[in-house]
């Protein structure tokens, strides 16, 4: 069997339980998926934290020379973007089990009230009481045929008979009624712009080009 890359392993193993890990992996590489773990958690939990005081962590941890440590932060950067995708589905499952052990404690201790809401909880987290949804490929969805009418009906309205008729009676009865409209002569306004809006004796006024401008003497 080739060996996967330490990357593949930890996308699909890095919350893995350790027994688990011993079980699926040789004991090199679940031992390596257990220190990642514990290496991309402390990461988190210190996002300020410079490449060296990673390394020194790594090293005091987990006995590691630098070179060793280096190829860790690697892999933990590599992992941060796709892991960050795959967070929620963790959350969801370490809430899930946080609540079922809470309901094993409770059903032990025989406390029923504490089982009710355990379960009650697990269930509303869940969804269990709606329907399950029928999501649909986008590549099965089938685009609904379009065929253009003139038939109201397809609204529920039903057609006028005649029509054309219709209209051509109501085209003549509006063209009588507008018969007696007769057209009015009219004149332009005398708007007096003149003396309205004066025309000021200012030579540097730029609506007065014809006059020279006024160039200020200077004084002594």
């Amino acid at each position: 069997m080739p060996r996967q890359p330490i990357i593949e392993l930890c996308r699909k193993d890095m919350f893995t339980a350790e027994d688990e890990l011993l079980q699926k992996y040789n004991p090199e590489q679940a031992q390596r998926l257990v220190r990642l773990r514990d290496m991309y958690t402390w990461y988190l939990s210190n996002p300020d934290s410079k490449d060296r005081q990673f390394i020194d962590m790594a090293a005091s941890r987990h006995g590691l020379s630098r070179a060793q440590a280096y190829n860790d932060l690697a892999v933990i950067k590599t992992l941060l973007p796709l892991l960050a995708s795959a967070s929620r589905d963790f959350h969801r499952y370490r809430y899930n089990e946080m609540i079922l052990e809470t309901y094993q404690m409770a059903k032990a201790r025989k406390d029923t009230k504490t089982m009710e809401k355990a379960a009650s909880s697990y269930a509303k987290f869940n969804r269990v009481d709606l329907e399950d949804e029928q999501a649909i490929p986008y590549d099965k969805i089938v685009v609904q045929p379009f065929t253009a009418t003139d038939d109201p009906r397809v609204l529920g309205i039903e057609p006028i008979p005649n029509l054309k008729e219709k209209i051509r009676k109501m085209q003549e009865k509006y063209r009588r009624e507008s018969m007696d409209i007769e057209d009015v002569s009219f004149e332009e306004a005398d708007l007096e712009e003149a003396e309205l809006f004066p025309m000021q004796d200012d030579p540097n006024d730029p609506l007065n080009p014809d006059l020279p401008p006024i160039v200020p003497t200077p004084t002594e």
